[in-house]
This record gives C-alpha cells, sequence and structure tokens, in this order.
C-alpha cells in the first residue's frame, strides 16, 4: 500500500506568517519543534525546546499529538514517531505531520520503515536535480508500503527501540574510554616531566 492510503499527510506551520513582530503583538507561546531536538535515528534528545511568540492562537492541527509520524521535508529526511510526552510541540513547516488512520499499520513502524536506507535512497532520488532539495506532500504518498502482521510490526519496533539502547550504551563506553585514556595519558606526560626534572 502506498503511505497516502494509509495516512493523512499536511505541511507543518510557515512560521513567519504567526511570528509576533512586536510585544504586545503576542497571542500566544508555544513549544517550537525544531531540527535540533532530535537525533538522525528517529529518537528525540535533550535539548530544550524554543519558545515561538504567535500573533494568534492557533489550529490544532499544527501541534504534534500522541501517534503522529513527523518526517524532516529536507536531507536527511529523518523521521520520528511522537509519544505521549512530546506531543503538544508546534510543528514548523520543514517538516509534514502524518497521522495513520490505517488499523493494520503501526506509526512506530511507520517511522521506522521512513528511516530505513531504501526509503531515504528514494527521496534522494527524487529530489535530484532541484535547486533546494526538498521532499512534499506527493512524493510522500507515493511511498510504498510493505505490509506486515502488527505481531511482526511489534517485533521490528522492540528490536529497534533494543538496537538504539545498545547504541547508546556502546556510545557512553566510548567517551568512558576515551576519558579513562585522556587521563592515564596525561598522567604518563606529567609523571615523565617530574622525572626529568629531578634526574
Amino acid at each position: 500500500m502506498l503511505l497516502g492510503e494509509i495516512a493523512d499527510i499536511r505541511a507543518g506551520l510557515v512560521l513567519t506568517r504567526k511570528k509576533a513582530t512586536i510585544e504586545y503583538n503576542v497571542q500566544a507561546t508555544y513549544k517550537l519543534l525544531t531540527l535540533k531536538n532530535f537525533n538522525e535515528d528517529g529518537s528525540f534528545n535533550s535539548e530544550p525546546f524554543e519558545e515561538f511568540h504567535s500573533n494568534e492562537k492557533l489550529e490544532q492541527h499544527y501541534f504534534s499529538a500522541e501517534g503522529d509520524v513527523l518526517i524532516r521535508l529536507s536531507h536527511p529526511n529523518t523521521a520520528i514517531c511522537v509519544g505521549k510526552q512530546h506531543s503538544g510541540l508546534l510543528v514548523p513547516s520543514y517538516f509534514a505531520i502524518i497521522k495513520v488512520h490505517h488499523s493494520e499499520f503501526l506509526p512506530e513502524y511507520i517511522a521506522w520503515y521512513l528511516n530505513s536506507d531504501t526509503v531515504k535512497k528514494e527521496l534522494e532520488r527524487s529530489q535530484s536535480g532541484s535547486r533546494i532539495p526538498s521532499t512534499n506532500k506527493n512524493v510522500l504518498s507515493a511511498i510504498p508500503i510493505p505490509f506486515i502482521t502488527v505481531a511482526k510490526q511489534k517485533a521490528v519496533i522492540e528490536l529497534f527501540k533494543l538496537h538504539q539502547k545498545e547504541k547508546a550504551l556502546y556510545q557512553k563506553l566510548i567517551e568512558e574510554k576515551e576519558q579513562l585514556f585522556k587521563v592515564v595519558s596525561q598522567q604518563i606526560v606529567e609523571e615523565a616531566f617530574k622525572e626529568d626534572k629531578n634526574g
């Protein structure tokens, strides 16, 4: 099935149209999702969310909701599935909001598949030739989504989550080893200086 057949796809808000330019013009303040808030593997990081001052109250469809899949419209087209703790964020126009409405497809599976090499290469091909490489709703709608049972989708999601945890642990271990190496090598150099002075 095509993504457009199993989900509603719309772009986020064009911020310049609603940005309050002067202080007394501010009608509402929202937490804004930006590119710095998530990692390339499709997970949120701990970066704080920027505040967006709007010149009017904004419609609900511009905000993230649990179960939404957000995808960056420019390279590297990272997709992310929104959990409960990240709902209610204002989504700017450089993301598309994908609302999966087909009961046999899980949003986490869709996000995982959109981050696959197969889809990324396809999106890159569709962008070639344009001056500002960007993906649009029509391109996203035409992405074929392989159907597997919900049980298998859940298995893939669990494997992916486990893989992410392992990667994070390896990264932490590398950082700790790096720190240990710096300390030990510094000690060796300092001891060599002492020996030179005493010698």
